[in-house]
């Protein structure tokens, strides 16, 4: 039996500590008065900044557009119309940092349940596959899938509170007046709107939990069971699970994920969501499981079984960079300016981020884990896992931060400190989950295969 020490006990808490403060200290900094923000701009402008050169160039471009359009009226009226759009600049600036903290907490937020919600499909698959090399990391997998009710009641309560007690702060469709003058937001409405939506998500919580629930249940009644029964139940439930994860992931991807930016849309979003939260969900696999090794527990996984973790890793790192590429493809060539525009925004606003992702998501676990070798060293395992959770991260930071704060983006006080916040609780929930149950199935038809496992 797992006994979570206090000293990781400990460690949890100060990370859920220093993230809450960080966070509070975000919210707090990202109220600007308007001439708070008119006094930035300026100073952007005046230190040459990108920042300051975009608004520059906005409120040029802006200038001269008014001037052409009352050519023919007076000199007042083009000034009031110059000030006009420079004061709605500066709303729109003053509205996008506000966002930041609200879109760092829910980046951070979804990042964790993500991480949860991709484990719990690979164990899905792993039962109903009757996998059998895989039956010793069920426990972990098991303590692991414990965050995802929290965490994404979690993700769900900041959706909503960021369009009732925020500002429409994550998604623009939430805001009844950019509705009433958007008609292709109109055209959505009856499926994006606030109660829908919130329905939709609890659904989609319910069903996953439900799966966890009987799934341990079974699992931990198989341990002391005389017969098969609860193996065979697991089995039927995780089939069914599967054909409902693969319609409520989907949909979870286009309303958590793709509607922050209602305009755009892509028919592969969900398979990109899924490819990122399992790799991201079986990295995690590998780390937990090396550092139990390395505390002696899970005396029965082998260099064997990380290997194969690792080999997934690997796998869908592949699959990842795939779907990425056929997205970004097929967009870019045929060139349709409401979906070319997505890409256009990272090129120009996000390019470190958004080219980093790529070389942390593909180029370096295809560089580090294609030997076969270096799959079975821990600590290169650990290395890789590492890279590849921040360039997952970097990935959902892509996808929310430029419909949300622009070109205003930045990794500083409310980014780690959600991350730091959400991987506490993560760490808490996670671990007490694994002292809830021995660590090792032991009614499991395949579990001596599993432990005998080698190549």
């Amino acid at each position: 039996m797992y006994t979570f020490s206090n000293k990781l006990k400990t460690f949890s808490f100060i990370l859920m500590i220093l993230g809450a403060l960080g966070v509070g200290y975000g919210f707090m900094t990202s109220h600007k008065s308007f001439e708070e923000v008119e006094h930035l701009l300026a100073e952007e402008s005046h230190h040459g900044g990108g920042h300051g050169e975009e608004a520059s160039h906005d409120e040029a471009s802006h200038g001269a557009h008014a001037t052409v359009n009352t050519h023919d009226e007076s000199k007042e009226e083009t000034a009031h119309a110059e000030v006009d759009e420079h004061a709605k600049h500066i709303e729109h600036v003053q509205h996008q940092i506000a966002n930041r903290p609200w879109s760092a907490l829910y980046v951070a937020a979804f990042f964790f349940m993500m991480i949860s919600l991709g484990v719990l499909a690979f164990y899905a698959i792993q039962i109903a596959s009757q996998a059998g090399w895989s039956p010793v990391l069920f426990r972990v997998m098991e303590g692991m899938t414990a965050y995802l009710l929290p965490g994404a009641l979690i993700v769900l309560a900041i959706a909503v509170a960021s369009g009732t007690i925020g500002h429409y702060n994550i998604f623009i469709w939430m805001d009844p007046d950019v509705v009433a003058h958007d008609k292709l937001i109109q055209g959505k409405s009856g499926w994006l709107n606030i109660g829908w939506f919130t329905v939709r998500g609890l659904v989609f919580i319910a069903g996953w939990s439900l799966y966890r629930h009987f799934s341990r249940k079974f699992s931990i009644a198989q341990d002391t069971a005389e017969d098969k029964s609860n193996f065979k139940k697991s089995f039927r439930i995780s089939a069914a699970f599967l054909v409902f994860f693969i319609y409520t992931e989907s949909m979870m991807s286009w309303d958590w994920i793709m509607s922050v930016d209602p305009h755009w849309f892509s028919t592969l979003f969900g398979w990109y969501v899924f490819a990122s939260m399992f790799v991201s969900g079986i990295t995690v696999i590998a780390l937990i499981t090396i550092y139990l090794k390395s505390r002696n527990y899970l005396e029965f996984v082998n260099e064997n079984h990380l290997h194969d973790v690792a080999k997934f890793m690997f796998a869908f790192s592949i699959f990842w960079t795939y779907l990425w590429f056929s997205q970004f493809m097929l967009i870019w060539y045929s060139n349709i300016p409401e979906e070319v525009t997505y890409f256009v925004t990272r090129f120009q606003d996000y390019k470190l981020p958004f080219l980093g992702m790529v070389v942390m998501n593909f180029v370096f676990p295809i560089l580090m884990l294609m030997n076969a070798d270096y799959k079975r060293i821990p600590w290169f395992v650990v290395m890789s896992g590492i890279v590849i959770l921040f360039g997952h991260y970097i990935d959902i930071f892509n996808m929310i931060m430029p419909a949300t704060v622009g070109d205003r983006w930045f990794i500083g006080i409310p980014e780690i400190s959600s991350v730091l916040l959400f991987a506490g609780l993560f760490i808490f929930v996670v671990f007490t989950a694994l002292t809830k149950a021995p660590l090792l199935v032991k009614g499991y038809p395949f579990r001596k295969e599993s432990e005998e496992f080698h190549y």
